[in-house]
């Protein structure tokens, strides 16, 4: 799992690129792809990957993160 790339698309999916383990919950194996978009909206269908849906709601992310924000 070397060389793995993560990119924040504007208003998007995160985007991952290479090698990645990725599992559910359960600690059950989720097969991946060489590249791997990865839902940031919440309103995919076929989560945790992204299905375009961020552009159909009109997802809008946060400039930067706010510390202040955490639960």
């Amino acid at each position: 799992m070397s060389d793995v790339k993560v990119t924040v698309l504007d208003n998007g999916p995160f985007l991952v690129q290479g090698e990645i383990e990725l599992r559910d919950s359960s600690g059950a194996l989720i097969p991946t792809k060489e590249r791997t978009a990865l839902c940031r909206c919440g309103a995919s269908t076929t989560k945790p990957f992204c299905d375009g849906a961020h552009s159909k709601i009109g997802f809008k992310a946060a400039a930067e993160a706010v510390p202040e924000s955490a639960e």
